[in-house]
């Protein structure tokens, strides 16, 4: 990627759990000028087709299966990609995908209007030269964190996870942390680990990440942008560079 070469990052989804009125459920959108990669399925998918535009290859990375992570899915059968999609997946839950994306549930992979494959990943792969690692992070299930390097830009993707050294890992000196704040401050519950705007801002700061985003704001508990607002205040007295961010909102590296 040359220097000049502009990264786009729209947030399709922002919401965790269910949609409201803030939003759809979770769904972020990278444009470079090589690819384009999405990072997880939540109904904010919809929207895909909005911004892709070019035969450019599309690579989804599906963090967890949490349905809100995944609900998306079904959406598929809506777009006509020429290029066609390739999912990225934890290594060793290819049978869980196919399971949910099947017969029952929606289109099977082979029936979309498109070609699909699955991409199986753990740390570095060699089939995806922007991704630099893969972390699994604190959650009651196996979720993936993602670190991806386009040009001299790093993004850090730290999807549903309670506080964590595999969190600060992938955000190291990142130029961008995209972090969930499914929590308020005070609010925490036992085996449902999560970020709140503090403990997201902590990590951005020790990390040395440039910019924090905040994401996947638990629908229950930020009813209004408002709350969002004050979030974004909370993790600012820790981390100055850091925005809450809403449906549609586009940011530039």
């Amino acid at each position: 990627m040359k220097k000049q070469d502009k990264i786009k990052i729209i947030f399709l989804g922002t919401n965790g759990w269910y949609d409201t009125a803030t939003g759809n459920t979770i769904c972020i959108l990278i444009e470079t000028a090589n690819e384009y990669v999405v990072l997880d399925a939540g109904n904010g998918i919809y929207k895909l087709d909005q911004y892709i535009k070019s035969n450019k290859p599309i690579y989804l990375f599906l963090s967890h299966f949490h349905l809100d992570h995944i609900i998306g899915l079904h959406i598929l059968a809506k777009f006509r990609f020429p290029q066609g999609l390739n999912i990225c997946i934890r290594k060793g839950s290819k049978k869980i995908l196919k399971t949910i994306v099947n017969k029952d549930f929606t289109l099977a992979l082979n029936k979309l209007p498109f070609k699909t494959r699955i991409i199986e990943i753990a740390g570095r792969n060699k089939h995806l030269p922007f991704m630099e690692n893969a972390l699994v992070l604190r959650h009651p299930v196996p979720c993936l964190g993602f670190r991806l390097r386009f040009g001299n830009k790093i993004l850090a993707y730290v999807p549903d996870t309670g506080p964590c050294p595999n969190a600060a890992k992938l955000a190291k000196n990142a130029n961008l942390l995209i972090a969930e704040c499914a929590m308020k401050v005070g609010i925490q519950e036992e085996g449902w680990p999560h970020l709140d705007p503090t403990t997201a801002a902590k990590i951005a700061k020790k990390a040395k990440a440039d910019r924090l985003l905040l994401v996947h704001f638990d629908a229950a508990i930020y009813q209004t942008l408002k709350e969002r607002n004050t979030a974004e205040k909370q993790a600012k007295r820790i981390h100055k560079n850091t925005r809450a961010v809403r449906d549609n909102y586009m940011e530039v590296l």
